[in-house]
């Protein structure tokens, strides 16, 4: 989704009703988060609103980008969010050889997911880490991607197919859209 660096629009204010209301689907969509709110959404710090191409809203505390949402969909953290707070969120696990594709802004692939190095919510290798605690996950999940053998997430998107799906199919599409290290979202100088 941002595989080109991109010029952002103005910045401009988020009203305190609508920062309540971002607040609100952040704690409903991960609430995992909860602990950690006030921390990553003080009720006191003004919240900033930066449009950015293709109908995407970041949403910013200063210069820290927080989360984003394009038009009507799913709120999505930004990737420093993912690496600050790794266990509030739904995760599976790519190979080794997937990791390329993925930073090189490829679509994923479900092989890269199912291969031995891979890991789906209820493999017997991934335990409760993996998933939304070891159950599986739905088309249109938020989902962040690890990768084999890495410290931090490299991807977040919003999974295309099932992962009970993945298993029994072990082809097709798994993320086709998504958040990536080395992006022009992960590269984005907010001042």
């Amino acid at each position: 989704m941002f595989k080109k660096e991109f010029t952002p629009g103005s910045k401009s204010k988020v009203k305190s009703s609508a920062q309540r209301a971002i607040r609100t689907k952040v704690l409903e969509t991960y609430p995992r988060l909860e602990p950690h709110i006030d921390e990553l959404l003080p009720k006191k710090e003004q919240l900033d609103l930066l449009k950015i191409p293709d109908r995407v809203s970041l949403y910013c505390l200063g210069t820290t980008p927080l989360f984003w949402q394009h038009m009507d969909d799913a709120i999505m953290p930004h990737l420093q969010v993912v690496h600050k707070y790794p266990w509030a969120f739904p995760r599976i696990r790519i190979d080794r050889g997937a990791i390329r594709f993925v930073l090189s802004g490829a679509t994923l692939m479900v092989p890269g997911l199912t291969s031995p190095g891979g890991r789906l919510p209820g493999d017997a290798e991934a335990g409760e880490e993996y998933g939304n605690g070891g159950e599986d996950l739905q088309p249109g999940d938020v989902v962040v991607v690890e990768a084999e053998g890495k410290e931090n997430a490299c991807m977040i998107g919003v999974l295309k197919m099932g992962t009970r799906e993945m298993k029994e199919k072990k082809k097709g599409v798994g993320i086709e859209n998504g958040h990536y290290v080395g992006d022009g979202l992960w590269k984005l100088d907010i001042s």
